[in-house]
């Protein structure tokens, strides 16, 4: 037996590196995404801090002998995964019996093919549904102990749950069309069944666990006759079933109908997590099915929902979808949004792993010290058995003294470091991590892009500011394979006006009667000079101090001044620019001695 991750271990999400012994892991600078060889298996994170002697997170991949999948239970008691083939047209005959290592162990006969599987509260009971009743085993002989006759004898798919210390199946009396047939929910009397009236179009199904252990969580699927599906909660604690809060999402216009794919129960049982193929995944509070406070940030673009499943111990949240190429299909992170931490991504895309999780096929060790996840092929013909286990520890992060910028006064319009230094504790990373950037300002945030930290741990992340005035620079650190999050660090500035320069060529001397030509060139940091800019110009002679025609400047910024100059001796010519919202003014000066 492998030994159990400590509580505190959980407490990290799980980083980027994956390691199998007969592949090579490459890092690919942009993704930081971790390649696992011929596998096909792409891990993808936002950063790719990877410890070069610390905890990595291993994928173990089983070929199951399957061609459909309906199933998954999860006996972390006995350290036994079970997954049925649900292919109706033949007799597949058997649960597949895999140990916490990938390796099958053993498989459990069904007569004709099993399509539900639900565990009893204390995992000494497996029960398992077949066309003409429930088959119940010892989990720890894996012998059949009983058998439960069910209303029907059909071919339609039966899900079964375990709540209030009793079993329960959904039953579709026909042999064909069952996604859009009447479903009956039934319970059982010793071997007998009973119908509890509860029933919907299409099918109907269940989700229950030890965790919430009398609480059935019964959601319709969408089909031709059932354009806006339910959900809702059953409690099961006494004889008859009571109804809890029920939900349907479309809007008045219909918009938003549930399409579930599968259902989770936080093991606390305030949270109810739904893979919904048209949204995503929703949490909503199990009190009443309203939407959690917090959500989950969007699935990956292109990435539609199909599972989901929260950990044992309720730290962590997995989130299975079907997805093309490297979009992610799976993310494992913080059961709570809240914590803002960062997932940690996993895109299947290779002969040897499947292309995609399968609808409902998620499953957590109690502990949370594994991940089970079966994927499917773009077919839907082959399936895999993942083995995920995360890494053993993780290690605080912290920005260390205060940021600054480079120049130490930014310009609009010209670019400014914001420099720092980030310690981690730990085991020193193999590659650089990576911190993010938000600048806000009167125009609202704006993202930066995100830079690598040095190996003596200092950044600096570049920007160019758009407004002038004050700013405020956000600088983060999500966390990675071994470090936690570092508490964010600010820094306020003020952005001043892009500086310009004027420049001036005068003849040294001359005359009254042929006057004088001075020429010059206006030029600005920054943001480009804005057109049609015209520039002061002030003579002054022996005679006083007098305002010229103000010269025009042209697109290279050039500029040209003609002056027949009224008095003779020492004059002065002084070119001004008032400035602009981006530019701050400047003046430039030139004397020219005047004969006769």
């Amino acid at each position: 037996m492998s030994p159990a991750w400590s509580a505190g271990d959980q407490q990290s999400l799980w980083g980027t590196q994956l390691r199998r012994n007969q592949h090579r892991i490459r890092i690919a600078a942009t993704l930081a995404a971790l390649t696992l060889g011929t596998a096909g298996l792409t891990a993808l994170a936002p950063s790719a801090a990877l410890a070069a002697d610390g905890p990595v997170a291993g994928d173990t991949v089983a070929k199951l002998p399957i061609s459909s999948y309906s199933a998954m239970v999860v006996d972390s008691a006995h350290e036994r995964v079970y997954i049925t083939d649900d292919r109706r047209d033949r007799v597949a005959n058997q649960v597949h019996v895999y140990n916490f290592q990938g390796q099958k162990v053993g498989s459990l006969p069904t007569g004709t093919a099993p399509s539900g599987m639900a565990l009893s509260a204390d995992g000494g009971t497996l029960y398992v549904s077949q066309s003409s009743g429930i088959l119940v085993f010892d989990t720890v002989t894996q012998q059949r102990t009983g058998f439960t006759f069910t209303a029907y004898d059909v071919g339609c798919p039966r899900d079964v749950a375990f709540a209030g210390g009793k079993e329960w199946h959904t039953e579709t009396p026909y042999y064909s069309d069952c996604d859009t047939r009447t479903t009956w929910l039934y319970g059982t009397s010793g071997t007998q069944p009973t119908n509890t009236g509860w029933n919907g179009a299409g099918r109907l199904r269940l989700t229950s666990g030890p965790e919430v252990p009398d609480r059935i969580v019964m959601a319709q699927t969408r089909s031709p006759g059932e354009a806006d599906p339910f959900l809702t909660t059953l409690d099961a604690s006494g004889d008859t079933l009571v109804r809890g809060p029920e939900r349907r999402f479309a809007d008045a216009e219909g918009r938003g109908a549930l399409d579930v794919r599968d259902t989770a129960q936080s093991p606390d049982g305030r949270r109810i997590a739904v893979a919904d193929a048209a949204y995503g995944t929703r949490l909503l509070d199990a009190a009443d099915l309203s939407d959690a406070p917090a959500g989950y940030q969007p699935l990956p673009e292109g990435a539609v929902a199909s599972a989901v499943a929260f950990s044992g111990d309720g730290t962590h949240i997995a989130r299975g979808a079907a997805a093309t190429g490297s979009t992610a299909d799976l993310l494992v992170q913080a059961a709570d949004p809240a914590a803002g931490t960062a997932p940690l991504e996993f895109a299947y895309e290779g002969a040897l792993d499947g292309d995609r999780i399968a609808p409902r096929g998620l499953g957590w060790s109690k502990d949370g010290s594994r991940l089970f996840a079966v994927t499917t092929n773009t077919y839907g013909n082959e399936y895999w058995l993942h083995v995920i286990q995360p890494p053993a520890a993780q290690y605080d992060s912290r920005f260390t003294g205060a940021l600054s910028t480079t120049p130490g006064r930014p310009v609009v319009g010209e670019p400014v470091g914001i420099r720092g230094r980030l310690e981690l504790d730990g085991p020193a990373p193999a590659e650089p991590v990576r911190v993010s950037a938000v600048r806000h300002d009167a125009n609202g945030d704006r993202k930066l892009a995100p830079v690598e930290v040095d190996a003596d741990g200092s950044f600096t992340v570049l920007d160019v500011p758009s407004l002038v005035g004050e700013a405020t620079y956000t600088v983060s650190f999500t966390g990675d394979v071994t470090h936690r999050p570092a508490e964010d660090a600010t820094l306020a500035v003020t952005v001043d006006k892009a500086p310009t320069t004027i420049a001036l060529t005068a003849p040294a001397e001359a005359t009254k009667s042929a006057g004088l030509t001075i020429t010059g060139t206006l030029t600005g940091q920054g943001r480009p000079l804005p057109a049609g800019i015209t520039l002061s110009v002030v003579r002054t002679d022996r005679k006083g101090t007098g305002t010229l025609t103000s010269a025009a400047v042209a697109a290279d910024g050039t500029f040209t001044i003609n002056d027949l100059p009224r008095a003779t001796g020492s004059v002065t010519y002084e070119v001004g620019y008032a400035g602009d919202a981006l530019h701050s003014g400047s003046t430039a000066s030139a004397t020219v001695r005047v004969r006769v």
